[in-house]
């Protein structure tokens, strides 16, 4: 058994401390992954949940979290669910490698590939992957994402199950999209899933990698998701994460991307569910000549909160990083951006772009933004800023000046605010996927943005 010190925060955290004693025997297949999770479970109990004295946590407040029961979902249930139901989901149709995971398992007989993947690629679960003692696994997995610093990271590597395994070798190219849905079926207050995904491409690789979350169900959940990133020299990779939970649950992911030299890495976040979510992400531009771009739309209603908190390392000379987010917010919802540029003393002729753009719909939404620089080198070329405003009612006008209704007119404007983000999305079918579920939500709320 494991002995674990008692901290200050003991008291929100024993029943994790507990669980993990239940876990442990299971936990320790295989032998090579039990320090990962002990490591894990030891410093979450030394950090415990973050408060709002916490500089990076000071605008998010995850008591509601830290209140939930804490229920593991250990059993593999499928509850019914088939092939004709994910169909309707997004992203259901498109052709693509897909591995369905429900309440963070794996569902064999939902998943499916549209053919034969080139030589040597792996698309496989991660339990998959562990049972067979990969190499490649043990090499990579909580080498990027250690959770030193954000407890939730620590608290993933502790019960982490299952998730996505993506392995493309070098100089192989992936044609369909790889896509990761995760889908929630509980009804019980305080589930939860720890979804862990690694994705190794290889040098020259290329591979465009499709991350979804949603629900079937309206319970209290809570997903606790990391996703690790390695690409080599000269590797293509976009990322298009979609997250769309129950209105009542609670998400929160780390995306940990370590960058290889002249390699090409894109990556957006779209957030549109959750009654609370947070999406932290850090890429570490660990060769020279990478181009980096981080796109985000996030879309709140009602009294949700979306937090983007984001590390951009420049380690190395001659990289490029841009990171442009969007967010609209109705309501009484509330916002949150964080974005950090570091730029080591060793990257000069770095270029670093960082912008975000807030549209608030209702006078009782809010916004907390803070884009960063944090530059030790001299020769470099860096810009950030963040805007807040509303719809303009001159625009307005002029639509309605050419016989456009004001419901239309509203919507056309905060559509095209939106698809300043998802236009940016290369994968064409994954991008009208998403421009027109924006339309369709924007449709279902006709007087949004209208003032009171």
């Amino acid at each position: 058994m494991v002995q674990l010190m008692a901290t200050p925060a003991t008291k929100e955290t024993d029943s994790y401390l507990e669980t993990f004693e239940r876990f442990e025997e299971q936990a320790k297949r295989p032998a090579w992954v039990f320090p990962l999770r002990k490591a894990g479970i030891t410093r979450f109990a030394e950090l415990g949940f973050p408060t709002l004295q916490q500089e990076d946590w000071r605008f998010t407040n995850v008591a509601p979290i830290a209140q939930l029961p804490f229920k593991p979902v250990f059993q593999i249930s499928r509850n019914s669910l088939t092939r004709a139901a994910l169909a309707e989901l997004t992203f259901g149709k498109l052709a693509a490698s897909r591995l369905v995971f429900v309440n963070g398992h794996y569902a064999a007989e939902l998943s499916s590939s549209p053919g034969t993947q080139p030589q040597g690629v792996i698309v496989s679960s991660l339990a998959a992957a562990l049972a067979g003692d990969s190499g490649l696994v043990k090499e990579h997995l909580g080498r990027y994402a250690q959770g030193e610093e954000d407890p939730f990271v620590a608290l993933n590597a502790a019960f982490f199950q299952d998730g996505g395994f993506v392995y493309v070798p070098a100089g192989r190219r992936v044609e369909a999209p790889v896509h990761l849905l995760f889908i929630s079926t509980t009804k019980e207050a305080g589930a939860t899933a720890h979804p862990r995904n690694l994705i190794i491409a290889e040098k020259g690789s290329q591979v465009t990698l499709l991350e979804s979350y949603v629900s079937l169900a309206e319970a209290s959940y809570f997903t606790n998701a990391v996703t690790e990133m390695v690409l080599g020299e000269g590797a293509a990779v976009e990322h298009v994460k979609f997250q769309d939970e129950s209105r009542n649950a609670y998400h929160l992911a780390a995306i940990h991307a370590h960058l290889g030299r002249s390699s090409n890495f894109i990556s957006h976040s779209i957030a549109t569910g959750a009654r609370l979510s947070r999406n932290s992400i850090r890429t570490n531009l660990a060769g020279e000549g990478i181009e980096c771009i981080l796109n985000g739309l996030y879309l709140t209603r009602g009294d949700q909160l979306a937090d983007h908190h984001m590390v951009v390392e420049h380690a190395q000379p001659h990289c490029n990083s841009h990171e442009y987010y969007n967010g609209i917010l109705d309501g009484h919802s509330k916002g949150v951006f964080h974005g950090r540029i570091l730029v080591r003393p060793r990257a000069q002729k770095t270029d670093a772009k960082q912008t975000n753009k807030n549209l608030l719909l209702s006078d009782d939404a809010t916004v907390d933004t803070k884009p960063q620089l944090e530059i030790y080198a001299d020769d470099v070329k860096c810009t950030h800023g963040a805007t807040i405003g509303q719809l303009n009612e001159e625009s307005i006008f002029y639509l309605r000046a050419r016989g456009i209704g004001a419901d239309t007119a509203r919507r056309m404007l905060i559509h095209a605010f939106a698809g300043e983000i998802i236009e940016r999305i290369r994968n064409a079918p994954a991008r009208e996927e998403l421009d027109k579920l924006v339309w369709d939500r924007l449709e279902q709320h006709p007087r949004v943005g209208e003032k009171k």
